[in-house]
């Protein structure tokens, strides 16, 4: 008895631990700073263990590309792991005019295979056989993963970055004795990136391309998918790019998409874990304050038009069938985007909810299903259900299933209890996500860059508090209607002859 009640008091005291971590207790604890050249620093001082993690989140994705650079933040998202003049190179005085010389090449390349039909087949040999021979010489001057190695021998984990369609951001977790390394290194990073291996890297991302959504009916479906919904708005390039788009992309593009990007006007640091917030303030402002302040990313300015009917797109590959929903929607801080949450919690949030239970386990129609929204949060995006059907059942029975669900929620009132299940889990949800230095540092500068302000983060679950029954059902009339969707299905080859 005495060991339970020992175990419970443990488990309480975490649960109390993480709680103060989360949302609830996060703004008391959020160090705001904004440097003179416009860099947001967000600070948690968390003495749990010697660590700390560090992002750096920029406000720019892939949505604000040109139409000429479609792919480019991505690229560069690897790009930035070459290193500097001074990491990841023996000799950048030697090897810059071999970088110089390898755009040349690759410029004058590119162009050639641009006139297609009337491109000279021995000049884009030339070019090409040239070009190889260029990189394999600047090679013998790069030291690969140097910076990873650099932060892997001082303890640092998490070594990473990704790009979105609103943001991009680069994180790495480490000692906290050693955070001074990570500014040394990142300062640097922004202050004299250097994007070697260029063309090497873009063939490893149309491999990428090739294996993740070429050759893989679940990324053809998304793709199509999103291309169908959005006719307009950037939202519906891929983040990756089209090949052609990546064929297209140069050092030349990438480089005026950092210079003009990346820069403290559009950046977010959240610092999180075993710190002392003046000094690391000092710290921060020492590496970071003298960088140009650079000129925020403008928005978007294309509006998607309002969908006028539905929209159907088929893949017919040889594949099981999937089905993929798709409703258009405002995004934060409209009230609708709050009830969505509420709506995608309550139809396939876990086994409980009313689309699992339903397609999953009552009638056994589907294999699993997912709702969420996507593909960004900057703009107006969607509302998603994502389902694979059971054999012998098919995509068509799946669908009717789900919209004999979504007619539910027009028609008949979320019970309270069920409101109340919402809630509960959101804040567990929360209280999991936060419980972590990554995850905190990660939400911060998401929130930041998103909605504009991280509280977000502890305003969310107040504003879903407000919903009411009422509010579910007139979203769900107003936006899960026939004319607003698209629907896009994977079928199989053999049974489409």
């Amino acid at each position: 008895m005495k060991r339970t009640r020992g175990f419970f008091l443990i488990v309480f005291c975490l649960l109390i631990t993480a709680v103060s971590a989360s949302g609830a207790g996060l703004e008391e604890k959020v160090r705001e700073h904004t440097l003179k050249n416009g860099m947001k620093l967000l600070l948690v001082e968390r003495h749990t263990s010697p660590t700390v993690s560090a992002w750096i989140r920029f406000k720019v994705g892939s949505a604000d590309e040109r139409s000429d650079e479609r792919g480019i933040a991505h690229l560069l998202e690897h790009m930035l792991f070459k290193g500097t003049k001074t990491l990841g190179t023996r000799d950048y005085a030697r090897e810059k005019p071999l970088l110089d010389e390898i755009e040349k090449t690759g410029q004058s390349l590119m162009a050639e295979k641009l006139k297609r039909r009337e491109a000279d087949p021995k000049r884009i040999e030339d070019l090409s056989r040239k070009l190889a021979a260029l990189e394999s010489e600047a090679a013998k001057y790069a030291v690969k993963n140097e910076v990873s190695e650099i932060y892997s021998r001082n303890g640092g984990v998490n070594y990473n970055a990704f790009t979105a369609k609103d943001t991009t951001a680069y994180m790495v977790s480490l000692p906290s004795n050693k955070l001074e390394l990570w500014a040394a290194i990142e300062s640097d990073r922004l202050r004299n990136a250097v994007l070697r291996e260029f063309y090497t890297e873009r063939s490893v991302v149309m491999e990428e391309r090739r294996r993740s959504y070429d050759t893989n009916p679940d990324g053809k479906l998304w793709e199509s998918f999103l291309a169908a919904a959005f006719v307009a708005h950037p939202f519906g390039q891929p983040i990756i790019g089209w090949m052609s788009d990546i064929e297209n992309l140069s050092r030349t593009k990438a480089e005026s998409f950092l210079h003009r990007y990346y820069a403290p006007a559009n950046a977010i640091v959240a610092i999180v874990g075993d710190i002392d917030p003046q000094k690391t303030i000092a710290m921060v402002e020492k590496y970071f304050g003298t960088l140009p302040p650079g000129v925020p990313v403008p928005p978007v300015a294309v509006e998607e038009p309002r969908q006028l009917g539905e929209r159907r797109i088929e893949i017919t590959d040889d594949a099981e069938p999937q089905l993929v929903i798709g409703f258009h929607k405002p995004t934060l801080p409209e009230k609708a985007d709050y009830v969505f949450d509420v709506i995608t919690m309550l139809l396939a949030d876990g086994r409980t909810s009313r689309l699992y239970r339903t397609l999953v386990v009552d009638r056994q129609l589907a294999t699993d299903v997912a709702a969420f929204s996507a593909p960004g949060s900057r703009y107006p995006n969607l509302f998603v259900i994502q389902a694979t059907p059971r054999s012998p059942h098919t995509v068509r029975e799946v669908e009717e299933a789900i919209y004999a669900e979504l007619e539910r929620l027009k028609s008949e009132p979320v019970t309270p209890r069920e409101l109340e299940q919402i809630l509960n889990r959101l804040e567990t949800d929360e209280i999991q996500a936060m419980n972590s230095n990554d995850g905190v540092a990660h939400r911060l500068t998401e929130y930041e860059a998103i909605a504009g302000d991280w509280r977000y983060i502890t305003e969310h679950r107040r504003k879903v508090a407000k919903l009411t029954p009422e509010d579910v059902r007139e979203t769900a009339r107003t936006y899960l209607v026939r004319e607003n969707r698209t629907v896009a299905t994977i079928r199989k080859r053999e049974a489409a002859q």
